[in-house]
């Protein structure tokens, strides 16, 4: 059953935008602003804040389009590892080239590319001579010297002063990148430096949703964050500087607690007078917990996008993708919020499904699959000799949601069997049965003949916000189907056989 709206996405847009101008304003507006966390699709922040646009960081930046421009930031060994994001399952150079793409779209203006560490790493060269050949200004910052602890080095020829400037025109400079550790904290920095150089008095804020300052510290959403982040090892902390000099209580993560006494002092270096921030909660700009409008909404939303990390965790360490100690995190968080994993509402219903497909087939190696739809009606999947357990939940949901009757054929046995056939027979597949895309492949063909497969195919997209858990890890092509349609999958961390290469 999906949430009701907890968060004023309206109110936020406006008194975001408010804040950021009256930011830049204080430091004759040139802002540079280190932009956390995802410009798009942030489907945390949607889920643990219900009534939270996904894409609400770069509706702000439509709404700040005449005053701001951005600069994407990747750090050079993050391509040169190949390094892969695992929502989009696609490397950090080709998503700096898909977030070009998606922020031109909006009409936003993308000022460079700046790789930074750069050390000569030959993909990184690569990359770089990719990107001007396609138009796209891209400038290369070495590792500072004397980081974190030499603040003479740092703000020097030797230190920042080594870094090509980026000439900007904008009050508000946005500083964004492809995922944590890109630099860019270092290239705001080295900025302001070059700026101070030029006589221009820029300053420097930052920009992250979570944790939510003026929120407990052990506020549900706070605690989502803390169990998003578990494999960064990331804690929220009572934000002592602030308490010390505001004598106000608010929160901030352990990383920009420890850093912060470093970049005061870089920047009383570079501005050479004492910063008007007195803690990193003076540093952010952050307004999403005065736009929370339903408390008791939140606080359970987030509790549901705990336990999805626990069962995120606990697949990715099966795969070999996490340690232990990690696994031992996020049962400490779940174990401190008093929560279990069952209660997720579809997890035994799922469970459930695969015991009834075990009996069945007679086998003990069956996969249940469970959805709960918008009215909160939970709806299984199993098995059967022509569509894996996802592709059956898919299809009796939709049915369900349409008001088709469950015993009607949407797709005839006679179009599946050949797909089977070729799939085997061609492909060389192993399988025996159609994935979730094969199902729904076959279900728009049967589209264009029955008028029941019509309309399942036109209403898929009611199914974006359902909960969904199946009992078996799922392959990518499933998993990846799931979140296209916008379902929320959580899975058991089981294997559906023993084969390895083909898991």
């Amino acid at each position: 059953m999906r949430t009701a709206i907890s968060f004023d996405h309206e109110k936020y847009l406006v008194e975001q935008t408010k804040y950021i101008l009256e930011r830049a304003e204080k430091f004759n507006n040139k802002l540079y602003l280190e932009f956390g966390g995802k410009l798009f699709y942030d489907y945390h922040a949607s889920r643990v804040l219900p009534g939270f646009d996904a894409n609400a960081k770069v509706k702000l930046l439509k709404q700040l389009k005449d005053k701001a421009e951005i600069i994407i930031c990747v750090y050079a060994g993050a391509i040169e590892k190949n390094k892969v994001r695992a929502d989009f399952g696609i490397t950090y150079d080709l998503d700096v080239m898909r977030l070009i793409d998606d922020l031109r779209s909006w009409e936003l203006d993308v000022n460079s590319v700046v790789i930074t560490r750069y050390d000569e790493q030959p993909a990184a060269k690569m990359f770089k001579a990719k990107l001007e050949r396609r138009g796209i200004k891209t400038y290369t910052h070495r590792f500072t010297k004397g980081y974190p602890t030499d603040v003479e080095m740092i703000v020097s020829e030797e230190g920042y002063g080594q870094n090509e400037y980026i000439e900007t025109t904008k009050p508000v400079v946005v500083v964004a990148a492809p995922g944590p550790g890109s630099g860019k904290l270092a290239t705001c920095l080295s900025q302001l430096y070059h700026e101070f150089k030029r006589n221009t008095e820029a300053g420097y804020s930052k920009f992250e949703t979570f944790p939510i300052w003026n929120l407990p510290l052990t506020h549900p959403v706070n605690v989502a964050y803390e169990a998003a982040t578990v494999d960064l090892n990331d804690k929220n902390l009572i934000d002592s500087f602030h308490l010390e000099n505001r004598g106000e209580v608010a929160v901030n993560y352990n990383r920009d607690i420890e850093i912060f006494p470093v970049v005061e002092r870089i920047l009383e270096k570079i501005t050479g007078k004492s910063s008007i921030y007195k803690s990193p909660t003076d540093m952010g700009v952050n307004r999403a917990g005065f736009c929370i409008i339903d408390d008791d909404g939140v606080r359970e939303a987030a509790k549901q996008e705990i336990i999805r990390r626990l069962f995120k965790t606990d697949c990715e360490y099966k795969q070999g993708q996490l340690d232990e100690i990690t696994t031992e995190r996020i049962r400490l968080i779940m174990d401190n919020m008093n929560l279990k994993p069952e209660d997720r509402k579809v997890v035994e219903p799922a469970r459930e499904a695969a015991k009834l497909a075990c009996e069945k087939f007679n086998s003990e190696n069956q996969t249940g699959a469970a959805l709960q739809l918008p009215d909160g009606k939970i709806i299984i999947g199993k098995g059967s000799l022509l569509m894996n357990a996802s592709a059956c939940l898919i299809i009796n949901a939709i049915k369900e949601i349409e008001g088709i009757r469950n015993n009607m054929h949407l797709i005839e046995p006679d179009i599946l069997k050949p797909i089977i056939k070729l799939k085997k027979q061609a492909f060389g597949s192993k399988s025996s049965v159609l994935n979730m895309e094969e199902v729904l492949i076959a279900l728009s063909i049967s589209a264009n003949t029955k008028q029941e497969a019509k309309k399942a195919v036109e209403n898929l997209h009611k199914l974006k916000g359902c909960e969904a858990h199946t009992t078996h890890i799922q392959s990518k092509s499933d998993e990846e189907i799931y979140r296209t349609l916008g379902i929320n999958l959580t899975s058991d961390h089981v294997f559906k056989g023993k084969e390895l290469f083909y898991v």
